[in-house]
């Protein structure tokens, strides 16, 4: 046999290939890219394309900074405003793999707004990411966010918040909770939400959200644990559960396994692994198809 061949514990590649994995969190030098632009960004893309190609995966979902303080490097920041071109690197290198979302500084409304309407409104991204921690990052509830989510709103794009519960409380001023999001997403019924990591503690965190109906919730970033899938499933769907890998920091095989080993229906699967994501980003995709 082909070492190539091997697939270590996953489904078959004719059966990942039929799931239609679209990858929501894929996260390669998630925090700065590397000084010069890029170079790190793209030697992390190389490297995890061999788990790409064993997972069968369609599409990914990565989150480029913009220059908008997202990073404590000023002088990348700087870079980057003077060399926007620079952000699209991997996106040119790989246009039939990558989808993009930009990180959305809210501390810097003014700045978030522009960045929309370059990237989202004039530009291929497809939606926004809120981090979690760094500069960039503010609790979701704060004002700051009300003007950046009516934007992206008007602009069909999608919204991921980064959420984490931490046993001993908030350890960051910028953090955000699943229980926070949700009290935001009913003041926009009308935008769709993702709830990266599931808050991490996805037990409580599925219970957050599970009032909120415009919050889907995102599978990856803490260790596979039986149970979660199925319970996701239960309170709240399977149409609002999307698959994240979190490569390359994270196991393929491990974030793949949540849904593929959860005892759910096959075409639960299909659902999570790719479909509500790309019916998530019908909506930005049919706006730019009429104009």
């Amino acid at each position: 046999m082909n070492p190539a061949d091997l697939q270590l514990g996953l489904p078959s590649p004719r059966a990942l290939a039929g799931f239609r994995i679209w990858d929501s969190y894929f996260t390669p030098s998630h925090t700065h890219p590397g000084p010069n632009g890029g170079d790190r960004l793209i030697t992390d893309i190389e490297r995890s394309l061999p788990a790409i190609r064993k997972g069968r995966f369609e599409k990914l979902c990565l989150f480029p900074h913009v220059g908008i303080g997202t990073t404590a490097d000023s002088a990348f920041e700087k870079l980057v405003r003077a060399k926007p071109d620079l952000v699209l690197r991997p996106f040119n290198r790989w246009p039939k793999l990558l989808l993009g979302m930009i990180q959305l500084n809210p501390n810097d409304v003014r700045a978030s707004l522009d960045a929309l309407n370059r990237w989202l409104r004039d530009g291929p991204m497809l939606g926004v990411y809120f981090p979690g921690g760094g500069p960039g990052a503010l609790t979701c509830t704060h004002k700051n966010f009300e003007p950046l989510i009516r934007r992206i709103a008007e602009l069909k794009g999608v919204i991921m918040q980064h959420t984490w519960n931490k046993t001993g409380g908030k350890q960051g001023p910028g953090e955000s909770t699943p229980a926070e999001l949700a009290t935001v997403a009913a003041r926009f019924p009308k935008q769709q939400f993702i709830c990266a990591h599931a808050g991490g503690e996805w037990q409580r965190g599925l219970r957050a959200v599970r009032g909120t109906p415009n919050i889907l919730v995102e599978t990856s970033g803490f260790d596979a644990t039986a149970g979660f899938i199925e319970m996701a499933v239960r309170e709240l769907g399977p149409r609002r559960i999307i698959f994240g890998s979190h490569l390359p920091s994270r196991s393929l095989g491990t974030e793949l396994a949540k849904v593929t080993a959860a005892n759910i229906p096959a075409a639960a699967k299909k659902q999570i692994l790719g479909q509500n994501y790309r019916d998530l980003l019908q909506l930005i995709l049919k706006r730019r198809a009429i104009e």
